[in-house]
């Protein structure tokens, strides 16, 4: 009987051989040769370099058979981008930022006296945007790859990319987060051409009928709301639940009975979102019943004479309760009759207490006591209506003054409810109000409240971070316990402040008790908020140029 000749080996074969190890599986004898004929190796030859010499004809022999792919059809021609084209500094400016993006950090964790251009790169397109130019075609490859590292770079970056900037990201799966939508809307339909929206709306990709629901909310609430329902009924409850945070965009009165149907949704996000939308309009038949539940729960104390507050939580979660989107089931750790007390109370308009409470002002409301140690459950909950109502008295009323410690005072402790309630006060009065407060507690709790702030800080808030953060340096303190508040400077501080800091960057003598080094870390740190304010300015200068031109 004639011997079976041993099949030539596939690539995967000699993968698997190379994986194992030619000690474990033995290396190839022979390879196919032409008309189906094998070719045996030398057999003399080394078992590892055996492998290398069947790995490098089968490359070869890959290659040489490879059937060339029928071409594709070419790509449309890139839209035009009317808009100004960078002055030449800032064109510079824009490729040295992006360039930097990916540099290795510095070792030995010390930052050193040169800025950090990665945390520059969204000032600089928001600016850009703010002039609205053009992004250069040369640099779209290298903002795209900046924006899809950092998603808070996407919305100034996909506005800055403009059409272009989409009709690349078509090419390359590596930016398809661009075709989820984008903040310019460029990709979109005039929205007063209804045909085309109305074409999108049905056919297009999900991404594309968020932003085109979003466009048209924004320049006609009524029209997006009745595009929206002609296909609610069959839009998944993912689908539904984004879809339905559009409308927090214009929300208004004509949007009520939408939201009100939109409580008995299949899906339980739903439904609260719809409940969070219906308790921010005070005048709803939604709000008139939060509003009848909460007061139930709170009362004037009419037993003695200190006219503090009663609280009596709900004892059940009843059906009723339950369809106008308040939870049953608390999260762990949390107790039933507060759990659904806070919800009330959040959802209720605010100007229901005032009436209830004797007619006091929301500032003589939250400073009243609050019996059986209900006070932080009522507070925190009057906090989240205030913020979802965007009511500024009762905001200011929960802050307290800035003075006074946050633990002593009649507002709240929490610096994120803090926070979130300086969001609601006028762009000057916020920044007053932070001021006050770090002048007055310093820095080590005012992170949180100076993201808030808008940029550039006030002169009088950028005044009262810097006069903290001397106070620490001549303490001795250790400065990178302020590095958090120093980056926020180096962003935030008002470019113009820089010649007055010269001064500070000097390194100081080191006093009694100081950390150790910490004169020469100050000193560094002074120079780089000095160097990083420099070039801010220097930025949108080069942004304002007057040599842009057009085409």
């Amino acid at each position: 009987m004639t011997a079976t000749a041993t099949p030539p080996p596939t690539w995967e074969d000699l993968v698997t051989t190379a994986l194992l190890g030619t000690d474990r599986r033995p290396a190839p004898a022979v390879l196919p040769g032409q008309a189906g004929q094998q070719v045996p190796l030398a057999p003399d030859r080394e078992p590892p370099l055996a492998l290398l010499d069947a790995a490098a004809v089968h490359t070869l022999r890959r290659r040489a058979g490879l059937t060339p792919a029928v071409a594709a059809e070419p790509p449309p021609p890139a839209p035009e981008d009317d808009r100004p084209a960078l002055p030449a500094p800032a064109r510079r400016r824009l490729a040295m930022l992006l360039a930097d993006r990916a540099a290795p950090a510095q070792s030995g964790g010390r930052r050193g006296i040169a800025p950090d251009l990665t945390e520059l790169l969204p000032q600089w397109l928001a600016a850009a945007n703010g002039h609205r130019y053009r992004a250069p075609a040369d640099l779209l490859p290298a903002l795209l790859d900046a924006a899809r590292a950092r998603t808070d770079l996407r919305p100034q970056a996909l506005e800055f990319a403009g059409s272009r900037g989409l009709w690349l990201a078509r090419l390359n799966a590596e930016w398809k987060y661009a075709l989820r939508g984008s903040s310019s809307g460029a990709a979109l339909p005039d929205v007063r051409n209804a045909q085309a929206v109305r074409a999108l709306w049905e056919e297009g990709l999900f991404a594309e009928r968020v932003g085109l629901l979003g466009a048209v909310r924004a320049a006609d609430p009524a029209a997006a709301l009745a595009l929206l329902t002609t296909t609610w009924a069959t839009e998944r409850a993912e689908d539904r639940l984004m879809f339905l945070d559009s409308l927090r965009t214009g929300l208004g009165a004509a949007d009520e009975e939408f939201l009100e149907q939109a409580l008995a949704d299949r899906s339980r996000n739903v439904r609260a979102v719809a409940a969070e939308l219906l308790s921010a309009l005070p005048a709803s038949a939604f709000a008139a019943r939060m509003a009848a539940r909460a007061t139930s729960c709170v009362s004037p104390d009419r037993s003695g004479t200190a006219g503090g507050i009663v609280v009596e939580a709900p004892h059940e979660c009843d059906a009723a309760m339950q369809r106008d989107g308040v939870v049953a089931k608390p999260p762990a750790g949390r107790g039933e009759r507060s759990w659904w007390l806070g919800q009330l109370v959040e959802s209720a308009p605010l100007s229901a207490w005032s009436p209830r409470l004797g007619g006091r002002s929301a500032q003589e409301i939250a400073a009243l006591p609050v019996a059986d140690g209900w006070g932080e459950e009522l507070h925190a909950a009057w906090c989240r209506a205030a913020i979802r109502q965007g009511d500024a008295e009762w905001a200011r009323a929960l802050l307290g003054a800035p003075s006074v410690p946050p633990e002593s005072g009649t507002g709240t402790a929490s610096l994120a409810e803090r926070a979130k309630l300086l969001e609601t006060l006028p762009d000057e009065e916020r920044a007053d109000w932070v001021a006050e407060f770090v002048s007055a507690h310093g820095l080590s709790e005012a992170f949180q409240l100076l993201g808030v702030c808008v940029v550039p800080w006030s002169q009088a808030l950028g005044r009262a971070v810097v006069d903290a953060l001397d106070i620490a340096r001549d303490a001795g303190s250790y400065p990178w316990s302020f590095s958090g508040v120093m980056g926020l400077a180096e962003r935030c501080l008002d470019p113009g402040e820089a010649d007055r800091l010269e001064i500070l960057t000097t390194t100081p003598a080191e006093s009694e008790g100081a950390a150790p080094g910490a004169g020469g870390y100050w000193s560094e740190a002074f120079q780089r908020l000095v160097g990083t304010l420099r070039l801010r300015a220097s930025m949108l200068h080069e942004l304002s140029g007057a040599d842009a031109v057009r085409g």
